[in-house]
């Protein structure tokens, strides 16, 4: 990195008061992404103040109709490019996933009117898919079910759309003391691009790598603790249906070749084959998934790639310890750490104040490749961050902050 970027990275460890209507992603000139994708509709605009004291009842289930609002927001002004599939979720429109097919499966699925395209291995993974177009008038649903019938032994699966974790904050805070030192040890972040200058990034959307707030913020914040070696797969680019789980899974494959030891996501979805596959692989090979619990309540759907198993499902608290109102859940949870109360940088390079899970994340990835620099094994990882993690409930592990606060300064 430069020395240019070094102080504008620098920076982020100062805080800001803003508006609470400042909506990462938001911004004049910010990215024309599908609505969600950095945002909590319904809640970021002023309305996640309105429910801080409330009843928890009455917050789930203000936030489990804000996330079916999201859907449907998602469906209805993207309908050339996304659609529902068989388990109702969003996903690309009119194509469907084969993992690791027998080549015999493509003739099959083409003599039925479908076009297959030749199977790709998804490089630094053990991994290859085929994308199946499906012939106009037929639903993506209806698609799945039919080859997953004719096709008993194929893995099927739609494109599933993912959405990052990240809302604006309802004010800022002083900053905190940052990290405890540089850490070279690589990490390697899925999200947006960031407009700073990192150790590389690649495009696996259409008009990625396109620079976005929610992707500067991210690997901000990384870069404030500690992180001097930032790879970022950019899933989103200017693409509607960015965010999908073969583009995260081609971004986890390029990160491993640029040598990621951690790889931070600070998105959420449902599960999906590909993925679970993909980071299966990449934690065969020594890699630790990093991966935000979501901001869609405590009622919301187990999030994914948080809930695979390996993979550290983080959340996020304010400025006095206490969890997030809005964060999700996994189906387990590891750690706590800073995500809110603080600010970062955005696409223009100014201080907006952030909230959410996405933020947490990349703070716990740069502890994670800090333990590995002192030559911690990646199977003793837990052991390291548990000894630096600081209880901040009653019990360990808590059902609301894991097994505790880490980077608990990086405020």
């Amino acid at each position: 990195m430069t020395l240019r970027s070094s102080t504008i990275f620098a920076a982020i460890a100062l805080c800001c008061a803003g508006p609470s209507g400042a909506q990462l992603g938001g911004l004049p000139g910010a990215l024309p992404a599908i609505p969600g994708v950095g945002s909590l509709p319904g809640t970021a605009d002023g309305q996640l103040g309105k429910l801080l004291g409330r009843p928890l009842s009455e917050v789930s289930n203000t936030l489990r109709l804000a996330r079916l609002e999201r859907i449907e927001t998602v469906l209805r002004d993207n309908r050339a490019t996304v659609e529902r599939d068989r388990d109702g979720a969003p996903a690309r429109r009119g194509v469907v996933l084969l993992i690791d097919p027998d080549p015999a499966m493509l003739v099959i699925v083409n003599s039925w009117g479908f076009r297959a395209d030749p199977v790709q291995p998804i490089e630094g993974l053990d991994l290859a898919v085929s994308q199946v177009t499906i012939p106009d008038g037929m639903s993506l649903a209806r698609a799945q079910k039919l080859i997953a019938k004719k096709l008993p032994g194929a893995v099927v699966s739609s494109d599933q759309i993912f959405f990052q974790s990240g809302a604006a904050g309802t004010s800022g805070a002083a900053g905190g003391r940052g990290s405890s030192g540089p850490v070279q040890t690589p990490i390697g972040l899925i999200d947006g691009a960031p407009a700073q200058p990192v150790s590389g990034v690649k495009g696996f959307a259409k008009g990625a790598p396109f620079a976005s707030n929610h992707g500067s913020a991210v690997a901000a914040l990384a870069y404030a603790a500690g992180a001097r070696k930032i790879y970022v797969a950019d899933v989103y680019g200017t693409d509607p249906a960015g965010g999908n789980a073969l583009a995260i899974a081609q971004g986890m494959g390029w990160l491993l070749g640029r040598g990621a030891k951690v790889i931070s996501l600070s998105l959420t979805g449902p599960r999906s084959p590909l993925l679970e596959r993909a980071v299966a692989s990449a934690q065969a090979r020594g890699v630790i998934i990093v991966a935000a619990v979501g901001n869609d309540g405590p009622a919301a759907p187990p999030s994914y790639p948080a809930s695979y198993n390996g993979v550290l499902a983080i959340t996020g608290v304010d400025k006095r310890n206490r969890p997030l109102i809005e964060a999700g859940r996994a189906a387990h949870l590891d750690y706590a750490a800073p995500g809110a109360d603080m600010s970062a940088l955005d696409r223009i390079g100014q201080l907006v104040p952030v909230r959410g899970t996405s933020f947490a994340a990349p703070l716990v990835a740069v502890r994670v490749a800090a333990a590995l620099e002192r030559g911690v094994a990646p199977r003793g990882v837990i052991g390291a961050l548990d000894a630096e993690a600081v209880q901040i409930a009653r019990r360990r592990p808590d059902p609301l902050s894991g097994r505790g606060l880490l980077c608990g300064s990086c405020r």
